[in-house]
Parts: structure tokens; C-alpha cells; sequence
């Protein structure tokens, strides 16, 4: 006897797989579907969720797995089930109409709608039975399908008010104005106000790490030396890597912080937090040259190569849940005392229970025994809390974390989806490589140089473009072509440009070249200018339900904005070609959103990035060899930091001569000292280029006062 399935027995991602043997007659959004909902002339229940999402594995096995709610469902609705990592464009229209609708979005999203995906009811996780004053979620079932039967004209009036905010939401129509350099100087200020003094980050409860922003503001500390500013930073990183926030035995980041103090974390991982997180202590290392954040750079790079990659073929896989089961709560991740003792000797346990606050009452509300790993002392007061020295309670803290992993790794281990999306390895590839290069990592320059052919071999079509998935994470799914999304488009074009400053093969230029022209062609907006999320040429039966209404995605939301990222894209093959047209394309896109990003401050962290390639001269070093003198060279270009800074290394002349890209192919091959195959390097601002520079401390310095513009 074969357990019976759903329609989800046929989807590929890992989130609608899980759910094929529940009772409810689950739809994947398509055609179908709605063909079916307007055949039955029944609304449509729209929840969207993902695998990693917690109150969405408890909606399901509270609500979704129940044979009571099943027949209801079945009966009154036709339900459509969304991966919202595998469909962002389904989510993020549907987030912003429950949020119209309800004042609130998040997963799981639970979806009301007519027979043509328009909604007009909705929230996000419903209990089973009345509680917390939310009414169960049979209760809003039979009401809402009462409604649709009696009182169609409210119902219908309601979808058509929600379907115009979505078509007006994010179109910004009436938002263009000139561009202004100010708006960089008046996102950092906006960042001032909300600073938490005490324990970094931005506002209260709860915490999101802000990475884009974190960039922004070292960029304006490195050419102002704000001290205000660097307190900002400083307090933020350190605090952040300190919490809960941080796994402080595997490394890598929660997705983020319950309270205030980056203590209790939502327990998940994703790909996206931890490669932009990287950046930030890669970029903090270089500014403020802080070991500790060096370590945490490193200590998430090892997470990533130990969870999230594919050793074999090269990628990155997309997050770790948060549960072992629906019944704990970040159970792996944390500790009883007994647990602790069990795994430690005494002083061990001593020494770890002050370092890590390791209490019988820990930070769990489901089991106040369960302790959350966070750094609550230093190993300076430790000694003296023990009477020992300071070397040994080293000893001591260092043997307690390696044992209290190995014990760890024998748990249950959560969940890691395996999927491999286009638009997070590009983000992953760029971080890597910017790591590799400041910290010396040469395993993850390979890694990401490997994990950057793959998406480019196997995500990459010529008549298609650039497939949003690469491969799935359960081997047995089918494998199946989804449209890139502008993000997919933004982000592999830089990491492509990372590669190219890497290696110094031109191809990878080339290739992101070809990429940022699909991305102009597919999803520019010819009339008002900027990105559309979604190709602008769709046919009109792949606008299902709200996707006919068109977004210019503008707001960092975690990951950084469509827009903004293109337009860096765009700046940066600006600065290597001189072609106006990129340039054009990025300032028209910038100038879309000029008349409302100040309102958004520091959520809009990655529109100031763009800003600051437009607005000031950017910096290009360019390291030609490959003995000593280039690979000290090398280091003293990589050493400063700033948005708009790259490097270019090149083995010899022969190199520079095949691999340069126009610009710089009209100066540099000529230098006396290239053609004489001196280990040089050559700074180049604004597109004009200084003379060749042999010593890497006068290096550094030019490189420094180009960036400041001194």
C-alpha cells in the first residue's frame, strides 16, 4: 500500500515536496490552477512559505495536515502552495497586498483570492483554535467562503482596491528627480538617529543585520573619518558576532535577532545573510584592521564550505532550517547545563559556563533550561574570576568549543536545502572572492571561481537567458527552467566582474558584459526608466493573478535592491569601457527613485552604493606579475577599502596585452615598465592613469588618497 499525494508529488522544490502527502488538494501556481478556480468558480487559498520557516511547518501540522480543515479547503477553495525562495516575484507582490490588507506580512502567508489571483483577504500564520486573539483558521475559512458566496460585490470591490495599490506601490510614478551626490551624506546621517549606543544595530526589537548599509557608512568613515560614524560600525560588528545572533561553535549568522541584544536569534541560516555578513567583516577588517574581524570572516567561510556547499560540482546551497521537528525551537543550536557538563570537564565547563552564559535559566520561553551560545565574558576577565592565567583559560575555552560541537554534530542535525539559486551563489561567488583576496584564502578564490563556471555553464542560456534555479535539492525532483528575475540578472553580472579582477581573464568580463546587456534588454523599463523584477516581454498568461502588476524593486529587502545593484553593475563596465550608455542607463535608473530615497534612509543602503559610484571618481589598481614584489603589491592595493576600489591583477605583459578591457587597453600595455616586464602597478582614477608605482607603501598611499580624493 502506497501512501497517497498530492499534486505536489510533481514540484521540484523542497518546500512543495514536503507537503505532497498532506490531505489538501494543493495546486503549484500555474496555469492550472486558476484555470481550475475560474472552471469551479471558487476563490483561491494562496499560502506561501519556505523550508526553512518555522510558524510555517507549525501552520502546516496544525492546520494543513488536519483531515477537518482538509475537507473544508477542498471543498470551498482551490489551494495554491508557493515556494517563496523558488517564486520571490509571487512573494514580494503578495507580501506587500497582506500587508495592505492586514498591517503585516511574513511567512507563512495565507492568501485570499478570486478565481483570477486577485486578493482581498489575508494574514500571515492562523492558530487551529482561537488564541492570542487571533480567530482560528476554520473560523476564517467558513467566513471567508460565506463572503464569496454572499457577498460577492464586497469581496470583488475589495480585490480591485488591493490590485490598484499594487499597481501604484512600487511603480513610483511621479518619484523621478534629478539625482543629487547629497543623498549619500543624508543616508548615513539617517543611520545616526536609530544607532542603538549600547548594543549596535539600528532600532529595538527585533534585529535585522543590515549589511548594504554597514557598507555604506565605512565607506563615508574611510573618506571623512567621522568618528561618530566609526562607532556606529565598530559597535554593530562586534556586537553582532558577540550575540546569539553568531553560531559561536560552527560560525556563520541566524537570520536574525528576537530581542535587542542579538542574543536570542530566529534560528535559520540563509546563504544570502551570511555572504553579505562576510563582506562586512572582510570590509571591517580592512578598515578599522580589527583581528577579531578577520576571524569572524574566516569562521563564516568555514560554516559555508562545512554546510552550505557542494564540494563536488561547485555552488552553494540556500539555508539551514531553524528545527530538528515541529515540536523544538532552535533545540540543535542551544544547551542545558547538563548537556554542557556532559560534554566538558569541569574547568572546561567552568570557563565555557562564563564565556558563554551558560545559566540554568537560559533565553528559551519553550525550555527556560535551553541556553543560547553568546559571548557574556571575556577570556581576560575569566582568569580572574578563575585565579588562573590567561593562557590557560585559552587552553581551556578553545578545547570547551571543539568539544561542545563534536557533541553537538551528533544531534539530529537540522535540515539544509540544497537547492542551488542563481541569484544567491552570484552573491556568495562575490563574497568569497572579496575574501580571498584581503584574507589570503586561496581554497575559497577556487571554490567560488568553481561555483561561478558552474551557475554560468548550467544556468545560462543564450534564447533563455539566465535560469533562476540551478539544480534542486531533492535529487529525485524534476528539473525544470525558471525565469531569472532581475536579481539573478544584477548579481551574476558582478560576481562575473569579481572574477575578472581576480584572475585577470577577460572572459569572465566578457561574460558579464553579456549579462548586463540581457539584463537591459529583458527587464528595462524603455518609458519611465529603471528595472522591472520581471521580464518587461512575458507573455500575458505568465502574469497570473498579481503578477501583472509591475514592480521596480528599490528597497534592501534582506537581500540588496534590484535596481541599485544593476545600476552598480552597469557603473562598474562604465568604468572599463567608457561606454556611455551604461553610465546613462545607471544614472536614469538612480534618478527613478531620487524623489523618495531619503524617506528610506539606511533601508536603502545599497541605492547609496550606487550613488556613490555615480558620484564620485572611481579607483582602479591595476598589479601587473607575479613574484613578490606583485604579490606585495597586491596586498597594498587590497588593503584600503572603498565601494568603488578594484583591483586588477595581471601576470605579465602578455596577459595585459590579451585580457585588458578597452579603457585600460589605451594606456597600460604602452608603460615602459609593462612592456619591460617589471612587477608594476598602475592607479587608475576617473579614467586617467598615474605612473607606475614599484613599492607597495607608496602604493598604498596613492591608493589611499585617490579614494579620498585628496
Amino acid at each position: 500500500m502506497t501512501e497517497s499525494t498530492n499534486l505536489l508529488a510533481r514540484a521540484s522544490s523542497a518546500y512543495l515536496r514536503s507537503a505532497m502527502h498532506q490531505p489538501i488538494q494543493w495546486h503549484e501556481w500555474g496555469e492550472e490552477a486558476f484555470a481550475a478556480a475560474q472552471r469551479e468558480n471558487r476563490p483561491i487559498l494562496l499560502d506561501i512559505g519556505a523550508v526553512w520557516c518555522h510558524w510555517c511547518h507549525v501552520m502546516d501540522r496544525e492546520s494543513y495536515e488536519s483531515a477537518e480543515v482538509a475537507e473544508i479547503i477542498n471543498r470551498e477553495f482551490v489551494a495554491v502552495k508557493v515556494d517563496r525562495d523558488e517564486r520571490p516575484d509571487v512573494d514580494s507582490r503578495y507580501q506587500l497586498a497582506v500587508s495592505a490588507i492586514a498591517g503585516t506580512g511574513g511567512w507563512p502567508l495565507t492568501v485570499f483570492m478570486t478565481p483570477e489571483g486577485r486578493p482581498f483577504y489575508g494574514g500571515t500564520y492562523f492558530p487551529p483554535v482561537d488564541q492570542w486573539g487571533r480567530p482560528s483558521f476554520k473560523k476564517i475559512l467558513l467566513a471567508i467562503a460565506e463572503a464569496y458566496r454572499e457577498r460577492r460585490d464586497e469581496v470583488l470591490k475589495s480585490a480591485d482596491e488591493t490590485m490598484n495599490m499594487l499597481a501604484t506601490a512600487e511603480g513610483f510614478a511621479g518619484r523621478h528627480a534629478d539625482f543629487s551626490p547629497r543623498i549619500v551624506g543624508v543616508m548615513v546621517q539617517s543611520a545616526l538617529p536609530i544607532f542603538d549606543e549600547k548594543n549596535g544595530g539600528f532600532g529595538s526589537a527585533p534585529k535585522f543585520p543590515h549589511p548594504a548599509s554597514l557598507d555604506l557608512l565605512m565607506d563615508w568613515y574611510v573618506r571623512t573619518r567621522e568618528e561618530r560614524v566609526a562607532a556606529v560600525i565598530t559597535t554593530t560588528l562586534t556586537k553582532m558576532a558577540q550575540g546569539g545572533v553568531y553560531d559561536q561553535l560552527a560560525g556563520g549568522f541566524h537570520r536574525y535577532s528576537v530581542d535587542g541584544r542579538w542574543i536570542l536569534p530566529h534560528f535559520e541560516k540563509m546563504s544570502y545573510d551570511n555572504s553579505e555578513l562576510l563582506k562586512n567583516y572582510v570590509h571591517g577588517y580592512q578598515v578599522f584592521t580589527f583581528e577579531f574581524y578577520a576571524h569572524v570572516a574566516r569562521d563564516i567561510v568555514r560554516w559555508m564550505d562545512e554546510w552550505l556547499s557542494d564540494r563536488e560540482h561547485g555552488g552553494f546551497y540556500a539555508s539551514q532550517d531553524a528545527d530538528i521537528n515541529l515540536d523544538d525551537d532552535g533545540d540543535y543550536f542551544t544547551w542545558t547545563v547538563t548537556e554542557a557538563k556532559a560534554a566538558l570537564t569541569e574547568d572546561e565547563f567552568q570557563a565555557a559556563a562564563l564565556h558563554y552564559d551558560i545559566n540554568e535559566n537560559g533565553e528559551m520561553h519553550h525550555n527556560p533550561a535551553k541556553n543560547v551560545l553568546w559571548i557574556s565574558a571575556m577570556p581576560e576577565e575569566i582568569a580572574s574570576r578563575m585565579g588562573i592565567e590567561l593562557p590557560q583559560v585559552l587552553d581551556l575555552l578553545a578545547s570547551a568549543k571543539t568539544k561542545l560541537y563534536a557533541a553537538r554534530l551528533k544531534r539530529p542535525v537540522p535540515f539544509v536545502d540544497k537547492t542551488v539559486y542563481v541569484s544567491w551563489n552570484a552573491m556568495c561567488v562575490s563574497a568569497y572572492l572579496q575574501a580571498a583576496q584581503v584574507l589570503g584564502l586561496e581554497d575559497a578564490r577556487k571554490f567560488a571561481l568553481r561555483s561561478l563556471d558552474r551557475i554560468l555553464a548550467e544556468g545560462w542560456d543564450a534564447e533563455r537567458g539566465l535560469s533562476h534555479v540551478v539544480a534542486y535539492a531533492d535529487a529525485k525532483a524534476e528539473k525544470r527552467f525558471i525565469r531569472g528575475l532581475l536579481d539573478d540578472y544584477a548579481f551574476t553580472a558582478l560576481a562575473c566582474l569579481d572574477a575578472y579582477e581576480v584572475t585577470g581573464d577577460e572572459s569572465y568580463f566578457k561574460f558579464g558584459q553579456r549579462i548586463a546587456d540581457a539584463m537591459v534588454r529583458r527587464f528595462a523599463d524603455p518609458t519611465s526608466g529603471g528595472f522591472f523584477d520581471t521580464e518587461a516581454s512575458l507573455e500575458e498568461k505568465l502574469q497570473l493573478g498579481a503578477l501583472s502588476a509591475r514592480r521596480k524593486p528599490f528597497q534592501d529587502a534582506p537581500t540588496p535592491a534590484g535596481n541599485p545593484s544593476a545600476a552598480i553593475a552597469l557603473l562598474r563596465l562604465h568604468a572599463y569601457t567608457n561606454d556611455p550608455r551604461y553610465r546613462d542607463k545607471a544614472e536614469e535608473t538612480l534618478e527613478v527613485f531620487a524623489g523618495v530615497a531619503e524617506q528610506f534612509g539606511i533601508y536603502a543602503g545599497t541605492y547609496g552604493i550606487a550613488a556613490t559610484w555615480l558620484s564620485r571618481p572611481h579607483t582602479q589598481i591595476v598589479v601587473v606579475g607575479e613574484d613578490e614584489r606583485a604579490e606585495a603589491l597586491l596586498k597594498a592595493a587590497r588593503a584600503p577599502f572603498a565601494v568603488n576600489k578594484s583591483v586588477l591583477h595581471l601576470t605579465d605583459s602578455e596577459a595585459v596585452a590579451q585580457n585588458l578591457p578597452p579603457v585600460l587597453a589605451e594606456t597600460i600595455p604602452n608603460l615602459p615598465a609593462v612592456k619591460q616586464e617589471t612587477s608594476v602597478a598602475i592607479v587608475c582614477t576617473n579614467f586617467a592613469c598615474q605612473p607606475p608605482v614599484e613599492h607597495p607603501e607608496e602604493l598604498e598611499r596613492r591608493v589611499r588618497e585617490a579614494i579620498s580624493g585628496k
